[in-house]
Parts: structure tokens; sequence; C-alpha cells
């Protein structure tokens, strides 16, 4: 009689052990496939994201180098994404990045004709051969008044 007690709650415990990694096994949101990458067969991000800028218009420029371990893909045009609110707008309400333009290289610079009362974000991204890209270069802000 003991035995079987000690049985069923063996089991039982086994059981509820089971539901509990079964309900945490779970691996949250799933993003969109990647394709398998291969040592050193990237793209590196830009860098040195700057600008200048007038009363019409921002020049952004960067930098890029190829990383001969790490990110040996050298890249072929960079894609300009930019996000904008208005001055008024929210701290921290969300923006939506949109590509504006694509240079190709050796350029490595980008004129955006601005408006006034507008915060704009943007970044780079290198893009290669067969769809490769990089992460993002930094996002810089830019104010105009």
């Amino acid at each position: 009689m003991k035995n079987k007690k000690t049985a069923i709650h063996s089991l039982m415990i086994l059981v509820l052990s089971g539901f509990i990694i079964l309900g945490f096994s779970g691996c949250g949101k799933k993003g969109l496939p990647l394709a398998p990458q291969i040592k050193g067969q990237k793209i590196a991000a830009p860098f040195d994201l700057n600008y200048t800028s007038d009363d019409t218009k921002i020049l952004l420029s960067w930098n890029h180098k190829v990383d001969i371990e790490t990110a040996f893909v050298k890249p072929k045009k960079f894609e300009i994404f930019m996000a904008k609110k208005t001055i008024e707008a929210c701290v921290g309400c969300p923006f939506e990045f949109r590509t504006i333009g694509v240079v190709s290289m050796p350029s490595m610079e980008f004129i955006f004709k601005k408006e006034k009362g507008f915060k704009y974000y943007f970044r780079v991204q290198a893009l290669g051969n067969d769809n490769i890209k990089s992460e993002y270069s930094k996002t810089i802000q830019v104010d105009s008044q």
C-alpha cells in the first residue's frame, strides 16, 4: 500500500515536472529566417555616421572598413534610413525608419532636403551581393528648427 502511494506521488511529480518543462520551453517571438553565416562572410556595419547642416539640407557622411577576419565582404551600396517626428512630439514616442535612398560605392555621402520643425533620425546599412546586409550604423538625431 505504501509503495503504491509512493509510486502515485512519483508519477504525479513526474507529470507535473513535464508540464512545467513544456510550459517554459517556448523560445519567444520568432523573427525572420536568417541565412546561415559562413565565418567572415558578412559585411561590417558603417561607422562614424555624422552630419553637417544648413538652412535647407543635411549632408550625411560615414565610413566603412572591411574586417579581414570577421567581415571581409566588400559592400556594393549603402542604404540610408530615416525616421522623423515633429519637434513637439512626445519624448519616447515610437517612430518608424524608412528607406530614403541608396548610394553606390565608393561614395559614402547622402544629401537630404530638410523641413523646419522636425527631428530627423538617420542610420545606414551596407549592402553586398546576394542580399547580404550589415547591421545598422549608430543612429544620429538632427533637429531642424
